[in-house]
């Protein structure tokens, strides 16, 4: 007897699976608002991160449509053919999270191995982030910088390919759809309180003040993305 091959499906797929599913069945209609993402979360048992993250995946594939401050709805018509998901799977909590751990060692690093010439070009890094205080190109261009500079200083130029690898994820699809709906204006300018503080402890050579600095900046882009 040949045994089906079993599939491991990232929460927020499964989540996105039962909710085609709810629509496919008409209980949910086509242009009709769907629950809130609480009450989703309370039916489900599950997070209202991970709710939102499988709701970012259903507007990409063309089920959902979502209506920043005014709910989501079942898209009007449904896709004839809805787009597949051709990029790599993977969870966005989880990319933020593992970028959390992985650059608390980064930031530690360079405040500890940091040569002269970088900590002068990370301040000139951070002084032209600083004037940038729209979530745009240009201040994505910059941060970017700014977080490689952080792994150079490491003085391990695996660390700083890691940080390149991890930093690259946020071109997926899903990320730069979340960050659209999720963040406003005052985004980049509250970024720039922490990367100043970053830069701060890095220059002074403080090891933990910069890991903590560091720790408190991603949690604080998880929390502008994924509030509870």
């Amino acid at each position: 007897m040949e045994l089906p091959t079993l599939k491991v499906e990232r929460l927020y797929r499964q989540i996105s699976n039962v909710l085609i599913n709810c629509i496919k069945s008409g209980q949910f209609a086509p242009g009709e608002m769907i629950p809130s993402e609480r009450d989703l979360s309370k039916q489900l048992g599950v997070s209202r991160s991970s709710i939102r993250e499988a709701l970012i995946a259903l507007e990409i594939t063309g089920w959902i449509e979502i209506r920043t401050g005014n709910g989501v709805y079942v898209s009007n018509p449904l896709p004839l053919q809805p787009v597949t998901q051709s990029e790599e799977e993977f969870s966005l909590q989880s990319l933020i999270k593992a970028r959390q751990i992985y650059e608390c060692t980064t930031a530690e690093l360079a405040a500890l191995n940091g040569t002269d010439d970088q900590r002068e070009k990370l301040a000139e890094i951070n002084h032209e982030l600083t004037q940038l205080n729209i979530n745009n190109d240009a201040f994505l261009e910059e941060d970017r910088r700014f977080h490689l500079m952080i792994s150079e200083m490491t003085g391990n130029e695996v660390l700083r390919d890691m940080m390149e690898y991890l930093w690259d994820k946020r071109h997926s699809r899903r990320f730069v759809r979340l960050e659209t709906h999720y963040t406003d204006t005052d985004f980049a300018r509250e970024m720039n309180t922490d990367h100043q503080a970053i830069t701060d402890a890095i220059l002074a050579r403080d090891a933990q003040g910069a890991r903590a600095a560091m720790q408190g900046h991603l949690q604080h882009v998880y929390d502008r993305l994924f509030s509870e």
